[in-house]
């Protein structure tokens, strides 16, 4: 619908030929989204829920990583820093057991799946139920002191950019 609507406004003509110029109504429809998208962050008094499916993609080093998938490479791009909450609700495949439904709600998760939480009361992985979830983030905040900590790890190990062969690194503190 957006984007019928960008195809149709002087920007998505060309100027020099005055045919229809793909290009100008792609970047009117990034932006019409992205407003459109900031306008209803700003709707204090609602809790606005977008449901989208996701792309596995591989990116140049042929690494596996997941995208939303919405009109407009922008507008993917860009969604996840407008919103509070980005949850994405996966298939957990435990070791042992059966296989179980859950929202993983961290950036920093070891499937890399997108995720965050603005709110700082979900934890990586949580039950999936939208209302006990909405109840959870709606609870009052811990101290800063108990949700905001930094550990110097002692030892890291990455792999090193040539060989390929581990690489440690000891980290020291100054005390």
């Amino acid at each position: 619908l957006c984007f019928q609507w960008c195809k149709g406004q002087p920007q998505a003509i060309s100027d020099k030929t005055g045919k229809p110029d793909l290009r100008g109504a792609y970047g009117l429809h990034g932006q019409e989204m992205i407003a459109w998208i900031t306008h209803l962050q700003h709707t204090r008094t609602k809790n606005l829920w977008f449901v989208g499916i996701l792309d596995e993609k591989t990116d140049d080093f042929n690494r596996q990583f997941f995208a939303a998938q919405i009109e407009g490479a922008k507008t993917g791009l860009e969604l996840p820093g407008i919103v509070d909450q980005v949850i994405t609700m996966a298939e957990m495949k435990p070791e042992e057991g059966p296989s179980y439904r859950a929202f993983v709600c961290h950036t920093l998760n070891p499937w890399s799946y997108p995720a965050k939480d603005r709110s700082g009361r979900l934890t990586m992985v949580e039950e999936p139920h939208l209302g006990r979830l909405m109840e959870k983030i709606k609870t009052p905040a811990r101290p800063a002191a108990e949700r905001l900590n930094f550990e110097r790890p002692e030892k890291v190990t990455e792999t090193a950019p040539a060989t390929g062969a581990p690489v440690t690194t000891q980290m020291t503190t100054g005390a």
